[in-house]
């Protein structure tokens, strides 16, 4: 038995920042949208646990998940499980937490997984995978892993421009708070509040929100995603922003034609960037695992 999955990458539609928590994390307001740019986790019944990403060197987010299974008394059989990489890696596309979430999918299919001890694992390996666990769109708050699911908004797509960097997160965070990035607790509850308000099923979300705090560090760190920002909006995109933590760049358009508008910037960014491709949001449900 083989099953098979799809990782949805993600884009931050907004990203307010807060102040570091107890925790160490930082407080955040954010929408994460799930994008067509997936990875695909292939996932076998095996003699003992492996996580294979060809091409991928260093920790996987994936491993860690299936071991805190282990250590939490999962009793699913032991998992082959290989993962063919679309997302850019450490681009702000949460590559590694959408794994992450797909290797929890997917052990929830294969024997019992209560939900709580799923919520908890996914908070456990990041802020970004309990996003994942149900793709979609999605108003988050806390460090990232209080996530209410929300309809869909306007029709829009993605020009997605990946950057030849890559960017730790920790490295943006800590970039942030350098620059005095974050805002006070006032203003965050104040983002909340227009955020929510706006997030209306068919709304188009207004610029004054299309804002992600962390671009500043980004830049700082990676000046080239400027250009990047630039093209995309040469492009036609209506608005340009830099995923999570950077350094992909997402080209936003709205509209009944989005896609098209989408796929035809992507053929004069690819002259620039060749890894440029169009993508669109994904409904909650996508990426469930199936059999094959």
């Amino acid at each position: 038995m083989t099953l098979l999955a799809l990782a949805p990458g993600k884009v931050n539609l907004c990203l307010f920042l807060g102040g570091v928590r107890e925790d160490g994390r930082h407080e955040l307001v954010t929408v994460f949208e799930s994008v067509s740019l997936a990875d695909e986790l292939e996932v076998s019944v095996a003699g003992q646990d492996e996580v294979v990403c060809p091409g991928v060197d260093g920790p996987n987010l994936a491993e860690v998940a299936l071991a805190l299974l282990r250590a939490r008394g999962w009793a699913g059989p032991a998992l082959h499980v290989e993962i063919r990489k679309r997302i850019p890696v450490a681009g702000g596309m949460g590559g590694g937490s959408a794994d992450a979430a797909a290797l929890l999918r997917i052990a929830a299919r294969l024997a019992e997984l209560p939900d709580q001890l799923l919520q908890e694992l996914a908070a456990e390996l990041g802020a970004d995978v309990p996003s994942q666990l149900a793709p979609g769109l999605a108003l988050a708050t806390g460090a990232g892993e209080q996530v209410q699911s929300r309809a869909p908004i306007a029709p829009h797509a993605f020009a997605i421009v990946p950057q030849a960097r890559r960017l730790a997160t920790v490295d943006v965070y800590r970039e942030a708070d350098r620059l005095g990035l974050p805002r006070a607790h006032g203003e965050l509850a104040e983002k909340l509040d227009a955020v929510s308000a706006a997030l209306s099923p068919g709304a188009e979300l207004p610029a004054s929100l299309l804002v992600n705090d962390l671009e500043p560090a980004s830049l700082s760190l990676h000046p080239p995603i400027a250009g990047a920002l630039d093209a995309a909006r040469d492009a036609g995109a209506d608005h340009a922003l830099v995923c999570g933590s950077g350094p992909t760049v997402a080209g936003l358009f709205w509209g009944a034609d989005a896609d098209a508008r989408a796929t035809r910037a992507i053929e004069r960014l690819r002259e620039r960037f060749p890894g440029a491709r169009a993508a669109g949001p994904v409904e909650s449900g996508a990426g469930s695992p199936v059999f094959a």
